[in-house]
């Protein structure tokens, strides 16, 4: 009787299994036509694969675009993008537009593999077939590159395709966005390209032990480039929900806006992917972005950090940084153009982790070079000049002054990150 039982409990085990697996889903393309490479298509390819940002993974740094190569350090080990040229050997020339759709809406490469997530196919499978189509069309007019992938150094034991079957259970259900009836075209435009193609997520969100993604952009460290990438729905980090929509898209497009400008690996998505969105889709991300329910939980009480750090931070600040941010804190413009963003109520700032604001003062950087800002105003670096207790005085100093409010920083935290490079 027991083993009868015991049978059953395995049957259904294996029954819940089977029913609740992730199935592979297959949408036809509409003809040949769709993935023809006309101009049109080739150009909408273009278009579409600037806005996902393909290149920042698909190229090593000083490499050929596309040709792969770039090593993503994991907490599971390093992934190494591949090649994505058509070339027939080591790219993906062998590829049908299908084989091509299979990788980006399934997550199954040509020979049936299963791909590690850090290829964001639990955003990419929400792209249509249409736009899968032109991608594969454009990458086809690249010029083919001979260059052969570096397999995975993953530890065991995620380097087994049965424990990455498993994650997949768990965490991954393919299907192509699907537009919400009671919000208008332009929400759905938006929340399409922020959910999907520009896989704002796979940054974005917190990850858990695991490595997957909740569906809140709340924010998420990143472990490929040790930064922070803050809540977009919390307006004490980098939530948009009080932002004029005008400076959001200024901001997506330009890299600066009034109320403050991206740096790090964001001034890397700007600079090569959304400088180059049209005004509708700008204005798209913006809409979907501004609308974002507001993050609930309630702030833990801010000890007030000690005055002897405080007054130290404040001498600093006045040395180095009162020319450019202001005694007030309000950043400046030149020429009517954000140049210096505000400290002053400047969320991403005043964020309870940091490691942002530590990076900036030790490495300095620029916001991208984009069209609508073209020289843009940068930091110097101040490693040089300043030790860990200085550094973690004038940040502690800032996360606290004219309103701001935010735990002090310790010159262990800085430590950490002195060494670290950019990228």
């Amino acid at each position: 009787m027991k083993r009868i039982v015991i049978l059953v409990l395995v049957v259904a085990a294996l029954a819940a299994v089977f029913v609740a697996w992730p199935r592979a889903e297959f949408i036809p393309s509409r003809a040949q036509a769709a993935w023809a490479a006309t101009p049109a298509n080739i150009a909408r390819g273009a278009y579409l694969a600037r806005a996902g940002d393909c290149m920042a993974c698909h190229t090593a740094r000083g490499g050929t675009p596309y040709a792969g190569g770039r090593a993503l350090a994991t907490p599971f080990g390093t992934v190494y993008a591949p090649n994505i040229t058509p070339d027939a050997q080591t790219g993906i020339g062998a590829w049908t537009a299908d084989d091509f759709w299979n990788a980006l809406h399934n997550g199954i490469g040509k020979e049936g593999r299963l791909l590690y997530p850090a290829f964001p196919y639990t955003n990419t499978t929400k792209v249509t077939r249409d736009d899968a189509d032109a991608l594969y069309a454009w990458l086809r007019s690249l010029a083919p590159v001979n260059q052969k992938n570096r397999p995975h150094a993953l530890r065991f034991p995620y380097d087994r395709q049965i424990v990455l079957a498993g994650w997949r259970l768990l965490y991954f259900k393919p299907g192509v966005y699907a537009p919400q009836p009671a919000q208008g075209a332009e929400w759905n435009r938006g929340a399409y390209l922020v959910e999907g193609l520009g896989h704002c997520g796979a940054c974005h969100s917190p990850r858990n032990g695991l490595g997957a993604t909740g569906s809140r952009l709340s924010g998420g460290h990143i472990p490929i480039v040790g930064w922070y990438a803050p809540a977009l729905d919390a307006d004490n980090e980098a939530g948009l929900g009080n932002w004029d929509q005008a400076h959001i898209v200024q901001l997506l497009r330009t890299g600066v806006a009034p109320r403050g400008a991206v740096f790090g690996p964001m001034a890397e998505v700007v600079g090569q992917s959304l400088q180059y969105l049209t005004d509708a889709d700008a204005g798209a991300m913006a809409t979907y972005l501004k609308s974002l329910p507001a993050d609930p939980a309630p702030r833990r009480p801010i000890t007030p950090p000690p005055e002897e750090i405080m007054k130290a931070g404040k001498k600093l600040y006045e040395h180095h940084c009162v020319d450019c941010h202001g005694s007030d804190g309000r950043g400046a413009s030149v020429a009517g153009h954000p140049a210096y963003p505000p400290l002053a109520g400047n969320g991403a700032l005043t964020m309870t982790d940091p490691v942002n604001a530590i990076r900036i003062v030790l490495n300095g950087g620029f916001p991208p070079t984009t069209e609508g800002n073209p020289r843009p105003f940068g930091m110097p670096p101040y490693s040089p000049l300043l030790d860990d207790a200085e550094v973690a005085a004038v940040v502690t100093y800032v996360r606290n002054s004219w309103g701001n409010a935010a735990p002090d920083v310790t010159p262990p935290e800085v430590n950490r990150w002195r060494a670290v490079p950019l990228d």
